[in-house]
């Protein structure tokens, strides 16, 4: 085994790391949002339709995250 070989070995294993940690962000993330979305409908139940269409629009926002995080994987991790 040569320094190559090691570096390349140890490149991926950081990416693979990387994006583990990138995806503990979205899901705190939607933790907060539904935790939230739970608390105002405890609050005001009669909000609860529109809060839920808010709830969704904040959970596809936050997922958007992983996906950036998926994409910089492919595009630094080549």
């Amino acid at each position: 085994m040569d320094a190559t070989t090691v570096l390349a070995e140890i490149s991926g294993s950081i990416a693979t790391v990387g994006y583990g940690l990138a995806a503990i962000g979205p899901a705190i993330g939607v933790g907060i949002v539904v935790g939230k979305t739970i608390e105002g409908v405890a609050r005001q139940p009669e909000l609860a339709g529109r809060l839920q269409v808010l709830m969704w629009i904040g959970i596809a926002f936050t997922e958007a995250l992983a996906f950036i995080g998926i994409a910089t994987g492919f595009i630094f991790g080549f």
